[in-house]
């Protein structure tokens, strides 16, 4: 029973930052006109608050050795509700920006601490279905985002669709109190004070630079040079590391090949899932002239598609492991991604909610694989230091997809010299299930048992020892 409760209490900062990233998606054309903006330059706030995970994200893991994961995790969600809360409130582009970067602070510690806490109190053959307990709850955010966050934003009032995450908080830190256990601290280290600013440069400057270039807000050398000056901190921090006794981000963990394929197939794949959130509810309002209620009843049948995956996730990586299921499972995902490309007005609705269906089937397939698969080989030890960077990789490919998906239509819509056009966002969507499609490669390398203490996929390993 144990091995439920705590992924579904865990899985409540999840349900808050996937609600919160659906319910926004939906709404970026109503907040835009209610402050004075556009919903390109707006996109500066989903930027804004991938950028803050970016930066103390990889501390999340020295916090919890430091103060107990559970403490941790229970003050983040403070933190996350407060920026809720003054996101609502909001009355400019700057308040909004700076309100989303306090909740990028809170969930930098959320969602990697939770899944530190996972991970040391579950048995690795068990992983797997503790991650898809984790998840499935989690996925009810995306589910209810689209279609709560258009009914507020056409009916009522976008601000109502973040003051939701009041009552939420109050019910996780309820539940994480009574139910997370205390997981006590096998590692205390030294704080790389050092690492962490190199490293908080490095990827905020790196996100925030990609994103600025393609923002008619702000002038194009804003984002050049801070791209710039985040190529140069990543630099700095290799150089800085490899005489780090005990670096914030250990990246001694990318000579394991498990770990690495992980990281990097995950991260390739992210830059189309990530931007398909942007794009997705932009092209059905824009390009189609539905109302963000009407949106968000159409795309919110991506997460119901991945809440069925769920229900045989560890079954299916026990059949085919871990290097078939991703390899494949990459490729088939991304042909998903591409779909969406083909969408027009006359595209009937009962076929666009299909393929939309499948489609978050097999991403969330994907995504359990590759989370567990990062711990597969990894000793508890080293958790804390593993899961910073998966934390880290993922939310920088997630932002890279946002600042890819704008900067396309704003290169599309310099090319023709007009406003946006569905064909702009069709463009979109082509390139970035293409980029999301080389997530395939890095899987091929890897052997036909990698991870089998955690997906359970014994007969291959059988049949491969008289070979041998």
């Amino acid at each position: 029973m144990n091995n439920r409760i705590v992924p579904l209490v865990l899985a409540v900062a999840l349900f808050m930052e996937q609600m919160d990233s659906t319910v926004i998606s939906t709404s970026l054309p109503a907040i835009a006109a209610d402050i004075g903006t556009s919903p390109i330059a707006l996109k500066l706030a989903l930027t804004a608050y991938l950028v803050s995970l970016a930066v103390f994200i990889p501390v999340s893991g020295w916090m919890a050795d430091r103060f107990g994961a559970k403490n941790v995790f229970r003050a983040a969600i403070v933190v996350f509700v407060l920026g809720s809360i003054a996101c609502a409130v909001s009355n400019s582009l700057l308040a909004f920006v700076v309100s989303r970067f306090l909740q990028g602070v809170g969930g930098a510690m959320m969602t990697p601490v939770g899944r530190l806490v996972l991970v040391r109190s579950t048995p690795r053959n068990e992983l797997v279905g503790a991650m898809a307990w984790l998840t499935m709850p989690a996925l009810i955010g995306p589910l209810l985002g689209p279609p709560v966050g258009g009914f507020l934003t056409t009916y009522f009032s976008w601000h109502w669709i973040f003051l939701i995450n009041v009552p939420i908080g109050i019910i996780g830190i309820w539940f994480a109190t009574r139910y997370l256990p205390s997981v006590e601290t096998l590692v205390r280290r030294p704080l790389d004070v050092i690492g962490f600013f190199l490293s908080g440069i490095a990827a905020s400057g790196v996100v925030f630079g990609l994103s600025v270039v393609s923002l008619p807000a702000l002038p194009s050398w804003i984002g050049f040079t801070t791209l710039a000056v985040g190529i140069l901190s990543t630099i700095l921090y290799l150089l800085h590391a490899r005489n780090k006794p005990e670096p914030l981000l250990a990246l001694d963990l990318f000579k394991n090949q498990v770990f690495r394929a992980s990281i990097v197939g995950g991260s390739l794949f992210r830059i189309g899932v990530g931007a398909v959130p942007f794009l997705l509810p932009l092209m059905f309002q824009i390009g189609f002239g539905m109302t963000p209620f009407q949106s968000g009843m159409i795309t919110f049948v991506s997460a119901l598609g991945a809440m069925s995956m769920k229900l045989v996730t560890k079954w299916f990586y026990a059949k085919t492991g871990f290097r078939n299921s991703l390899m494949y499972g990459s490729v088939v995902a991304a042909g998903f991604i591409a779909v969406n490309g083909l969408f027009t007005p006359a595209t009937p609705y009962w076929l666009m909610i299909v393929l939309l269906l499948a489609g978050g089937f097999f991403r969330s397939l994907f995504f359990t694989g590759t989370n567990a698969l990062a711990y597969a080989d990894i000793p508890n030890e080293q958790t804390s230091q593993a899961t910073p960077i998966s934390s880290v990789a993922q939310q920088i490919s997630i932002a890279l997809g946002v600042a890819v998906a704008g900067g396309i239509l704003e290169v599309s819509t310099k090319l023709h010299g007009g406003p946006l056009q569905l064909s702009d966002f069709h463009i979109a969507f082509f390139i970035v299930a293409a980029v999301s499609g080389l997530a395939c490669l890095s899987f091929r390398g890897l052997r036909a048992d990698a991870g089998a203490e955690v997906s359970g996929h014994r007969p291959l390993i059988k049949a491969a020892s008289p070979a041998e």
